[in-house]
């Protein structure tokens, strides 16, 4: 018998979303002086909202607001009151939860249970947890006279604005620093929300900007000569010209970047479990995430089992509105990102591999994509190498643990990777041969705000989340004028 469920769409009126926004800089929404954005519903390709932009007479006020709320206020300050700062931000998030994941939803385009169990309650943990830490940054392990960067200048992408945002403002207040943030061009309105929450929070004027614009803003930004701090999370091109063009300032870099995940599935693996996660990993979002489990690499004497498991799987996800809770699959965040999906895998069609999508219906406004796989692939092709960031699945195969290695870091990135198996030494054994900066075990894509996040070779260096987090907003080279001496600190005792 045939069924559907019956529709479950979340209210649009509780995003709240305004007819226009605007940049906040040193405590107050003021109109910026570039060029106003117009910003689009992927679910519907209509427009939401105008955001008003700045300039570079904008981005250098925001630096020096920055910079004098670091040197009077925000690094003078004790690590207790930076903390309560940050725990009224994170009951803030937590209080418009609702409000804050039916902005993201229409705004980005994700799935609207997405944004409402993980996006926005993770981005409202990361404040909690790094608020924890702001009075305790001696105990961090990175010596005892921890001492805040000074201004950090933070660029974040469009596949998770809110969350992103988070995991850079927190760790940086929490160790005594101030933000200047961009958020994505495609995704300004969560960031903008959460300016409002800050404001709310009573935040000293200064402390954290946002400054919305295109990629000359973001250029203006880290190439600023005020900030102290670049952290950026986007592509592998944008990432290595951020590298180059600040080599030799002495500014500290964190870069996260581009991913092509490789999902491991071994013959003693729980099949059933895999499968879940193989579509955790990659078709929920719509696979716009970089750690995305792209590429499946699965053991020859059950790859047509897993296939089979997995195509009727993927039958059964549903692709359409996003503020439908029933919705697994949502848009795609633009009509420039939908052309890369549609490119790429017909790349993959003419090279040679056989493509299969799910049946499902698509909507007839928005941007859309069918969950895909793509299989009889080979390792040299473009979809086994690119970056589709979209969901499309990759299927190799492999015959012995070495093969799997080598394949899985046939690549020049290395942001994530899953290992299924019922053995946790192959598992252990695995993960300590894959160059890639996570790795889960019987899982994918699970994050805490206590783990590090981040990854190697063109996906990036520097960690997020956790102590390791910390430490890149950190300066621990050497004690501070005002600390006693060796010798006063051993008469004490």
């Amino acid at each position: 018998m045939d069924w559907e469920y019956a529709p479950a769409p979340e209210s649009a009126a509780i995003g709240a979303i305004k007819d226009r926004y605007l940049p906040f800089i040193d405590g107050t929404f003021v109109e910026g002086g570039g060029d106003d954005l117009i910003t689009h519903s992927p679910g519907t390709a209509e427009q939401l909202s105008t955001v008003s932009t700045v300039n570079d007479a904008d981005v250098d006020r925001a630096v020096t607001a920055a910079r004098r709320a670091y040197e009077k206020v925000w690094a003078p300050m004790s690590g207790a009151e930076r903390g309560k700062y940050l725990f009224r931000i994170a009951r803030g998030i937590a209080e418009r939860s609702r409000e804050l994941a039916v902005v993201e939803t229409l705004d980005n385009g994700k799935p609207i249970k997405e944004t409402r169990d993980f996006d926005v309650p993770t981005a409202a943990q990361h404040f909690f947890y790094h608020a924890g830490w702001a009075d305790k940054l001696q105990h961090l392990g990175l010596g005892a006279y921890p001492r805040p960067l000074g201004v950090a200048g933070q660029v974040i992408p469009w596949n998770f604005p809110l969350l992103m945002a988070a995991w850079k403002i927190a760790p940086a207040l929490a160790a005594g620093n101030t933000v200047v943030i961009k958020p994505a061009e495609t995704t300004p309105l969560s960031l903008l929300v959460l300016a409002e929450v800050i404001a709310d929070a009573d935040l000293p004027p200064g402390v954290v900007n946002i400054v919305p614009g295109a990629g000359d803003v973001g250029s203006t930004l880290v190439n600023h000569p005020g900030l102290d701090k670049v952290a950026f999370t986007g592509s592998t091109g944008v990432g290595r010209s951020i590298q180059q063009s600040l080599a030799g300032t002495g500014r500290k870099l964190t870069l996260e970047l581009g991913g092509k995940g490789a999902n491991i599935v071994f013959a003693d693996a729980a099949l059933d479990q895999a499968v879940e996660g193989i579509v955790n990993g990659i078709f929920f979002n719509a696979g716009q995430v970089c750690c995305a489990g792209s590429r499946l690499l699965v053991q020859e004497s059950v790859a047509d089992e897993l296939l089979a498991k997995l195509r009727a799987r993927v039958e059964t996800l549903r692709v359409g509105d996003p503020m439908d809770k029933n919705t697994d699959v949502g848009a795609i965040n633009s009509a420039r990102q939908l052309e890369r999906i549609t490119t790429l895998t017909q790349a993959g069609r003419d090279e040679g591999a056989d493509v299969w999508s799910a049946s499902c219906p698509l909507p007839e406004r928005g941007w859309y994509f069918p969950p895909t796989l793509i299989t009889a692939a080979s390792a040299s092709m473009r979809v086994a190498r690119d970056e589709i960031f979209g969901p499309v699945l990759t299927v190799l195969t492999f015959r012995t643990p070495d093969e799997a290695l080598a394949k899985a870091n046939n690549t020049p990135y290395g942001l994530s990777a899953g290992v299924w198996t019922e053995k946790g030494s192959r598992a252990m054994g695995m993960a300590a041969g894959l160059r890639a900066g996570v790795v889960w075990d019987n899982t994918f894509n699970r994050f805490d705000p206590a783990a590090s996040f981040g990854g190697y070779g063109e996906s990036g260096f520097g960690r997020e989340g956790g102590p390791s987090g910390m430490a890149a907003y950190l300066d621990t080279d050497d004690e501070p004028v005002l600390a006693p001496s060796r010798r006063e600190r051993k008469g004490r005792r």
